[in-house]
């Protein structure tokens, strides 16, 4: 994988911050920390997204649905937005 380096200004209080979690969750560096928080926000938008364009759908059904329908359906619809996302 082919990488790029961009330069990110911090204020040293918040660095300080972000030295922390790296030290307590056991991050190899901040750039390994840094990675994996803005994997996380945009795999967050994505479903964002996703959920945004099915919004239109709800309720647009006939037939009623259970609790344990619609629990099932939800699960099965996050696991395909999950592996989508991958």
């Amino acid at each position: 994988m082919v990488t790029e380096m961009i330069t990110v200004k911090l204020e040293k209080k918040f660095l300080g911050e972000v030295d922390n979690i790296v030290k307590k969750h056991g991050y190899q560096n901040r750039t390994e920390f840094i990675r994996n928080a803005l994997r996380e926000k945009v795999d967050e938008a994505k479903l964002r997204e996703a959920m945004m364009s099915i919004a239109h759908l709800k309720g647009a059904a006939k037939k009623k649905t259970t609790e344990e329908e619609y629990e099932r359906i939800r699960e099965q619809v996050f696991d395909e937005f999950d592996k989508k996302l991958r």
